[in-house]
């Protein structure tokens, strides 16, 4: 007897689409087990973070919104009644927020200024943004045009209609943001010629340039600014002085270039030497070299020292205050003095005030820092 067995074979045609992974394994819950819950140890470093954001930001909460005086004319207003204790006097801020943000700068010429951050942001702007047309005439506007433009705007002008305005009245934010962005601007090139000067085969250069980095690091910026406000009149003639503000200028962008040399040198030295082979053997010369072959690459790879010297640069502008000048700092311990507001959370809420602004600022470098990182990152998507 024979069984004949009869054999079915199935060919698939196309691929089963796949499945999606676990659940746990993706999305929100997926990173918290990942990250926050993989171990016991750090279950229990996720709990004590989480407890202390808690503590700190109710309290934030608190004493900035839920219980904080928004309105009023004097310190009455932030006393509280009846012994009951109150948040943050903000009514205090917006009394004196005018002259926080220009120092003593004349009230019928606040247009001026206002007009110079118009104009600053409409050309800072799209020099920002990395596929803005017309970079070359955006920079040339914005580091030759600009700062003449700024000059005359905020010193004055008197030939064009503009009275003078000494700079004794500058104060505030005005006065932090011209210290900080004249120290950006001029401390970024003078940086990389040191740090090519230091890397010079010419012994004169290379010395002059250790010399330069050495003595400017090897100095407090405190000691800086007093030597610039108080010392360094003394070494020029009689009938040479300098502006009160021009001195800090100085010494705040020849202090930060230093260090922003020794960032360059750093990046200089992580390039390949074939990188410098190639471009001498195209017949590159030197400056053609850096410019077009090496800088590139070395701006690029030290993204994150150059913006971290610009926001300790923005902070130390602070420091000009014991000198005698008003930046935000110092015009807003100066308003603490007035009895008028003088109550248990006037001082808290002037440098709650303080810490936001500056917060603000240098958190916006840093997230700047960090898209210019992906987006000059080799291989990144555009």
């Amino acid at each position: 007897m024979t069984t004949n067995i009869r054999e079915i074979v199935f060919y698939r045609t196309q691929m089963l689409p796949p499945k999606p992974p676990p659940a746990a394994t993706t999305g929100v819950i997926g990173w918290m087990r990942r990250n926050l819950f993989s171990t016991w140890w750090n279950t229990l470093l996720t709990f004590i973070g989480l407890y202390i954001i808690w503590f700190i930001a109710s309290w934030l909460i608190e004493f900035a919104i839920l219980d904080a005086v928004w309105e009023g004319k004097d310190r009455t207003v932030c006393l509280g009644k009846d012994g009951q204790e109150v948040g943050a006097c903000w009514a205090f801020v917006r009394a004196r927020f005018n002259q926080f943000m220009d120092g003593f700068y004349p009230a019928d010429q606040e247009w001026r200024y206002k007009l110079l951050y118009a104009l600053g942001i409409a050309l800072l702007v799209p020099l920002l943004i990395p596929k803005a047309p017309l970079k070359g005439l955006n920079a040339f506007l914005l580091f030759v045009v600009f700062p003449v433009v700024a000059y005359m705007l905020l010193y004055g002008a008197p030939s064009l209609g503009l009275p003078i305005v000494e700079t004794y009245k500058w104060g505030g934010l005005l006065l932090t943001l011209v210290i900080a962005s004249v120290g950006i601007v001029v401390s970024l090139p003078l940086g990389i010629l040191f740090a090519l000067g230091r890397r010079s085969q010419l012994p004169v250069i290379r010395f002059l340039s250790i010399v330069f980095i050495e003595f400017w690091r090897g100095v407090p910026l405190i000691t800086v600014l007093f030597m610039s406000s108080v010392m360094l009149p003394l070494f020029l003639p009689e009938d040479v002085t300098l502006d009160k503000v021009i001195r800090p200028l100085v010494g705040v962008a020849l202090f930060s270039a230093a260090y922003m040399a020794e960032v360059v040198r750093g990046g200089l030295q992580a390039i390949p030497k074939g990188q410098y082979e190639a471009a001498q053997a195209l017949g590159l010369s030197y400056w053609k070299m850096m410019a077009l072959v090496i800088l590139p690459q070395v701006l690029k790879m030290v993204i994150p020292g150059i913006v971290n010297t610009f926001i300790g640069l923005f902070k130390d502008t602070s420091l000009v205050s014991i000198i005698g000048l008003f930046d935000l700092l110092g015009i807003v311990q100066s308003s603490l003095a007035d009895p008028k507001w003088a109550t248990p959370v006037t001082a808290p809420t002037a440098y709650l005030f303080l810490a936001m602004t500056y917060w603000i600022f240098c958190f916006g470098m840093s997230r700047y820092s960090i898209f210019m990182e992906h987006y000059l990152h080799t291989g990144h998507k555009r």
